[in-house]
């Protein structure tokens, strides 16, 4: 079949919109109209070449839709049913996800190859060529045929255009301050950073009971948001924040930092160590260039304060549990995705959405569908 997509060609490029053809779900794949995709700065990171995946290559992987065909050896999902896509494909039965870490499966290996799961082909071509799809899903597109590993099945009720940010940001936000950061009650949180993932860091250490909720980013317009979501405080900067953190806690500094920056940057972990309290713990969410390697840090105060360095991917969470308690979360008013959606856009605006994010105006662009 013949449907839309943005696919990128080169790094440094706009996205490029366009008709691409689309071959039937091969056998554990289903085919699937998308209703909506977040526009999260991962996609970005593909422009900059800060993740080195192969192009061409569709963007998006941030998305909800309906199956429309299945094809062989698929035995749990039919035309009609509403899913959402998790980023990390979860296999059920690696190491990983047998031991409930579903966000860290076997799979995932793939993704920067962007074929698909069942033979390393591709489904999606253009001009004369195949392409890769980010995250092996592709939701800059009216249409993608995925693996069923990738397909997280939802309540018919749920707005798509809600649900397809469940599928990278609020998990991994939430999961970054719920899981990877261990946040109880009465803890002190700074969040480095307030876009899709960091706003969603501020939602988990509220639910989790943080006592004092830090939001550190250098717009107003975002440490205002920040204040809707749960925060109780705000910097511009871990430079502001230092010194407004150890009069705000006695000097016991930051039970937990989060990072969700856009881009991280190793320059600022000191900084960061530097307002996390004894024997507390830095949690690195945002993705670094592949490229860099080092990062400034004081080893002596890691070592004298006991303090802790953590990696969180899909905020240690794991999609097939996580994704329908957070939309359960979201019908008991409890979790906010509708103050996320700052602009929607169709598809034929991909590049306008990603301008309005370097320009900090968004904590999340959704581009909707039909």
């Amino acid at each position: 079949m013949k449907t839309k997509a943005a696919i990128l060609w080169e790094i440094n490029a706009p996205w490029s919109v366009e008709e691409i053809e689309l071959d039937p779900p091969g056998p554990g794949e289903v085919l699937v109209e998308l209703a909506a995709s977040g526009l999260c700065h991962s996609d970005e990171h593909l422009v900059t070449g800060d993740l080195p995946f192969e192009l061409p290559i569709i963007g998006g992987h941030e998305g909800a839709g309906i199956v429309k065909e299945v094809g062989a050896d698929v035995g749990w999902m039919k035309p009609g049913d509403h899913v959402v896509f998790g980023f990390i494909p979860s296999c059920g039965r690696c190491p990983s996800c047998s031991t409930g870490h579903q966000n860290l499966c076997d799979l995932g290996a793939l993704l920067g190859v962007g074929k698909q799961i069942a033979d390393g082909t591709s489904r999606h071509h253009a001009d004369g060529k195949d392409l890769g799809v980010m995250c092996l899903l592709g939701t800059f597109a009216h249409h993608t045929v995925v693996n069923e590993a990738s397909c997280i099945k939802i309540d018919d009720d749920v707005p798509l255009d809600r649900a397809c940010l469940l599928g990278c940001g609020v998990v991994t936000g939430w999961g970054s301050a719920v899981y990877a950061a261990a946040t109880t009650p009465g803890d002190v949180i700074a969040v480095v950073g307030i876009g899709g993932i960091g706003a969603n860091a501020v939602q988990g250490a509220k639910l989790a009971g943080a006592a004092q909720i830090w939001a550190i980013d250098p717009l107003e317009n975002k440490r205002e948001k920040a204040m809707e979501f749960g925060a109780t405080h705000t910097a511009a900067s871990l430079e502001e924040a230092g010194p407004a953190i150890t009069d705000a806690t006695f000097g016991r500094m930051a039970n937990k930092t989060i990072m969700t920056m856009g881009v991280g940057s190793g320059e600022l972990l000191a900084s960061a160590l530097a307002i996390t309290a004894k024997r507390g713990r830095v949690v690195v969410t945002n993705i670094h260039p592949a490229l860099e390697t080092s990062a400034n840090i004081s080893l002596l105060d890691l070592t004298l304060m006991e303090k802790q360095v953590v990696g969180s991917l899909f905020g240690s969470g794991n999609p097939r549990a996580d994704i329908p308690k957070l939309l359960d979360l979201y019908r008991q008013g409890q979790l906010d995705l509708d103050g996320l959606v700052t602009t929607t856009y169709d598809l034929d605006h991909v590049n306008e959405g990603y301008d309005d994010m370097r320009a900090g105006k968004n904590i999340r662009g959704v581009m909707v569908y039909g």
